[in-house]
């Protein structure tokens, strides 16, 4: 099979498509999707320059995102069939641990990501176990979920979901902030926080992605470039400070945003991507009653309500760009760039 691999870690010169065994079924809850699209993430990035403590045995296929058709199943396969098309959750977990049986998948010690810890979905096959896999939701309005859309959803939406809804319970009519609007988490907490009916603050240092969430339902944008955000955030909510802050950047935003955080708010985390080190003057989190929370992923409880949503329509991707498989590079460098504004998307040919 055809797959972009990571030949060692450094920069895009190592990334070439090539010729890989394609993979086999070989336990009986497996199942073998072909893949008729996959999405970039920033994940990807980072694996490309090397994590620490990440050791790949190269060459190494990314891509955490995917849809595609079910091309053969495991005998103990019962919810799923050839000719089935389907999207993936990107987080596998050992589905035995008393953690998994708890329902919380992302827990489990043996969790691992698609692209990162695994053989991820920019090839043409991947076999993951059944427990990842959904069918596509059928929708009629505003028209069937495409591959695309698809393989565009599932990772971003999934951690958005699980900062807002079940780590920081977003209520509505509660304020949230959202740095950075134009990756993938950032658009999907925005979708989410007015399914929600949040007040939703955005920042971005491009107007022009400003003005694009405020298309999307953003009811503030603040280019933080250029403003002085906490100062602007105390000053619209009377000083009170917002209620939830959605945070991904770490120490370029960190102080900023306990600056602007009401008392008893809630400051969840998924990323450190300026740098993990940042620093909290404990005696303000005891005194203003903070709840500082970390989030990773979903468990499959939360991959179905979002998978759900998307087939009625109340949550949908937001799909910057679409790549031809040949120009994978082209795609990264996209991603790189920062310009996108929603998930950058590789068609796969049959």
């Amino acid at each position: 099979m055809r797959a972009l691999v990571l030949r060692g870690h450094g920069d895009f010169s190592q990334l070439v498509i090539a010729d890989r065994p394609a993979p086999a079924i070989e336990r009986g809850g497996d199942v073998l999707v072909r893949l008729k699209a996959a999405a970039l993430n920033h994940l990807d990035l980072w694996t490309v320059r090397g994590l620490p403590g990440l050791a790949l045995d190269f060459p190494h296929i990314l891509g955490a995102d995917g849809a595609g058709v079910v091309e053969a199943v495991g005998t103990n396969v019962t919810r799923l069939a050839p000719g089935d098309a389907v999207m993936l959750n990107p987080g596998v977990s050992c589905y035995r641990c008393d953690t998994c049986l708890a329902g919380e998948h992302s827990l489990c010690p043996e969790y691992r990501l698609l692209g990162e810890h695994l053989n991820g979905t920019l090839a043409e096959y991947i076999v993951i176990p059944e427990q990842n896999v959904l069918p596509i939701p059928r929708r009629t309005a505003p028209g069937p979920v495409t591959f695309v859309e698809a393989a565009a959803y599932s990772l971003v939406t999934l951690t958005a979901w699980r900062m807002l809804v079940t780590r920081a319970r977003l209520r509505p009519g509660e304020t949230v902030l959202i740095w950075g609007i134009g990756g993938g988490v950032s658009g999907a907490a925005l979708q989410i926080a007015k399914l929600v009916g949040a007040f939703a603050i955005v920042t971005s240092s491009s107007d022009a992605k400003l003005e694009r969430a405020t298309a999307l339902g953003a009811d503030v944008t603040l280019n933080h470039a250029t403003v002085d955000v906490p100062g602007e955030v105390r000053r619209l909510t009377e000083r009170r400070g917002v209620d939830v802050i959605v945070e991904s950047v770490g120490a370029a935003t960190w102080e900023r945003s306990l600056r602007m955080l009401a008392r008893q708010g809630r400051l969840v985390t998924c990323g450190a991507t300026t740098g993990p080190a940042v620093t909290v003057d404990v005696r303000r989190m005891f005194w203003y009653q903070w709840n500082l929370l970390g989030s990773t992923m979903g468990n499959a409880a939360e991959y179905r309500e979002i998978v759900a949503l998307l087939g009625r329509g109340a949550l949908r991707p937001l799909v910057d760009s679409v790549f031809p498989f040949t120009d994978a590079i082209g795609a990264f460098e996209r991603l790189a760039g920062g310009d996108h504004m929603g998930k950058i998307v590789l068609e796969i040919p049959s």
